[in-house]
């Protein structure tokens, strides 16, 4: 597992987020599934690396929604699935901590989701696994734990946009640069933490018998 350092690649210079890519996760927030992906950022700012978790405790419920994270390794700009494929450098696993109060608010006042979804800490990073660890181009599975207890599991088979479709996309309307990172959608199971929740974040082959891949965080009062 790398730091993005140690991959030789450049800090993110943004974090290009997928909203409603699992059709449970749109069903359980009452939300139409989108015809074409759902596309919002979150500032290099946000970003904090595992096992580092941090909410802000004064604007209601904080909650997580794990995701397989990509990050680029190579230019893109409108690619075709096929060239997106080849500039994966390595995958991870993330948080996407949505404050949800502050988000429904501004969805009814038809505003962005900046201030549920950018604030410092938002964006929760593992390491990363490059392809000498496992193929980047197959299925994947991703999951949650807090407290012990299985709170959200994922599989890249069950994206409404699969991954390399998903990143030539997002190609079309503004590129990507390495060292960027996209995250690729939540399954259901969204919820609440709390300040002293233990977490373990794991990801594995789909179809395969391998062990998984695992993180461990600690949730912690952060600014706000």
């Amino acid at each position: 597992m790398y730091q993005a350092d140690q991959l030789a690649l450049p800090q993110p210079s943004k974090i290009v987020c997928v909203g409603r890519n699992y059709a449970a996760h749109a069903a359980e927030l009452g939300n139409e599934v989108p015809a074409a992906p759902l596309l919002f950022m979150k500032p290099p700012s946000s970003i904090t690396y595992l096992p580092k978790v941090m909410i802000p405790t004064q604007q209601g419920e904080c909650q997580h929604e794990v995701e397989l994270a990509v990050l680029i390794g190579q230019p893109l700009t409108a690619a075709t699935p096929a060239s997106a494929q080849t500039a994966i450098a390595a995958v991870g696993v993330a948080l996407d901590l949505t404050l949800r109060e502050v988000q429904s608010q501004l969805k009814a006042q038809g505003q962005p989701w900046e201030r549920a979804k950018a604030f410092d800490g938002a964006c929760v990073l593992s390491s990363w696994l490059t392809s000498a660890e496992l193929a980047l181009d197959q299925p994947l599975q991703f999951g949650l734990e807090v407290n012990g207890q299985p709170r959200q599991q994922g599989d890249s088979r069950l994206m409404i946009f699969p991954i390399a479709e998903l990143l030539a996309e997002v190609s079309q309307s503004f590129s990507l640069v390495p060292g960027d990172v996209v995250l690729t959608g939540t399954p259901a199971g969204v919820a609440g933490l709390a300040v002293g929740d233990e977490l373990q974040l794991w990801l594995q082959p789909a179809d395969s018998g391998s062990s998984a891949w695992q993180w461990q965080g600690q949730v912690e009062a952060g600014r706000g």
